[in-house]
């Protein structure tokens, strides 16, 4: 018996001709839409964003909310658990604060250990969150990963509102569709494609960040400017010395242009919860994921991308399909930003003697369902799917980077 698709013809055999046999095709389409919102001070009484976030579609209703804080902004920041509590206090007509501010393990910690994942469900059920309740995450990428997986799996999905407090969650992962933990070190095992009611960021808060990781976040807007945006990537160039002193208007730039690529892709790129194998946005994540992983995170994330991006870069240059000197260009930047493009990590040997840094190209093809599918560079702006790597090009390319570092 050959299928029939409506919409597209035949599209392949189901078994042998049975006449007993009716096949029904169940198809609907659920669109997706949610504010993201850059502002300053979202907490203070006089800002009305937050509010008019929760009312939407429901105005003269009083929402129940539960906030959780990234405990490592808790600490750099003190006065903020006292000013979301005054905020609610100030718009107690329209949002109910049903629990102090929760503290929650910042960093991987929290994607680590699924007992976090359950504590925020049992808060959800002990306090009577339903499906028309707010979870608010404040926080670094982790803490919302965590927090927004406890929110969709709850009830099948409540309301989750994200306020990225970093670089790296505001320039990429807070605007994006994705929630997801680690399982037996391997990162982002466990998750959910569960869009946020809204994503609001407050560059206020990246005044708490340690320099290190306020410029590591920058990798992030280089990668999708390289596969996306080649006047993006120059004007980054270009703001450089900017960025590296934080002045604002332009690290709000960079953050903007970067979450409006990256919004883009998820919305136009035709495959938004990543049901085939391609993966542009995860350009030079093969070999950071594993990093990572390799040094305990004490390589974070967003180092982690810098190295993938330059060594990625760099093949593309030793397959021929990046022009000499590009590589440079991609690295040059990267190391005036601070960001080292080395780890001794990257020539760690593996179980085989290779490499240890070659199996996140096995773990890579088994996230993606068996193909490997990874984004190289044909041009600065435009990336380019392949379905392999050469592991001695990979190499070449760890070497070159170490020649690089001199060491």
């Amino acid at each position: 018996m050959r299928l029939k698709n409506t919409m597209t013809g035949e599209i392949g055999k189901l078994g042998a001709a049975d006449a007993a046999t009716t096949l029904y095709w169940q198809r609907f389409s659920v669109p997706y839409e949610y504010p993201v919102a850059f502002t300053r001070h979202l907490f203070a009484p006089g800002n009305e964003l937050l509010a008019q976030v929760v009312a939407l579609r429901e105005a003269g209703k009083r929402h129940k909310c539960l906030v959780y804080v990234d405990d490592g902004l808790a600490a750099a920041a003190p006065g903020l658990i006292p000013a979301i509590t005054a905020y609610f206090d100030a718009h107690a007509g329209r949002m109910e604060l049903l629990e102090a501010p929760m503290r929650a393990p910042g960093g991987e910690k929290i994607k680590r250990e699924l007992t976090h994942i359950e504590s925020v469900q049992d808060s959800i059920h002990r306090l009577g969150v339903d499906r028309h309740s707010f979870v608010i995450a404040v926080g670094g990428g982790a803490v919302l990963d965590a927090v927004g997986l406890a929110a969709a799996t709850a009830h099948r999905g409540v309301r989750h509102i994200r306020v990225p407090s970093t670089v790296l969650s505001q320039n990429d992962s807070g605007v994006g569709v994705k929630n997801a933990v680690n399982l037996n070190g391997v990162k982002n095992f466990i998750g959910t494609f569960a869009p946020p009611w809204a994503v609001l960021n407050d560059f206020e808060l990246l005044n708490t960040l340690p320099p290190r990781e306020r410029l590591a976040g920058i990798s992030e807007a280089i990668k999708v400017a390289l596969i996306r945006d080649g006047d993006f990537f120059a004007w980054l160039e270009a703001a450089a010395d900017r960025l590296l002193t934080f002045d604002p208007a332009t690290e709000e730039y960079m953050i903007r242009r970067s979450a409006e690529l990256h919004m883009h892709q998820i919305a136009h790129g035709g495959d938004p919860f990543e049901l085939g194998s391609a993966r542009p946005l995860d350009f030079g994540h093969w070999s950071a994921h594993r990093l990572e992983a390799l040094t305990h995170n004490h390589v974070s994330h967003g180092e982690a991308v810098a190295i993938g991006v330059a060594l990625d870069t760099r093949y593309s240059v030793l397959t021929g399909l990046l022009p000499e000197g590009e590589d440079v260009r991609v690295a040059a930047l990267m190391e005036h930003l601070g960001l080292r493009l080395w780890h001794p990590a990257l020539i760690r040997p593996g179980s085989a003697g290779e490499p240890a840094i070659l199996t996140g190209l096995r773990e890579f093809r088994e996230h993606l369902g068996g193909e490997l599918t990874v984004t190289l560079l044909d041009s600065i702006g435009e990336g380019v799917e392949t379905h392999e790597m050469d592991p001695d090009l990979v190499i070449q390319s760890i070497d070159w980077l170490r020649a690089r570092e001199g060491a």
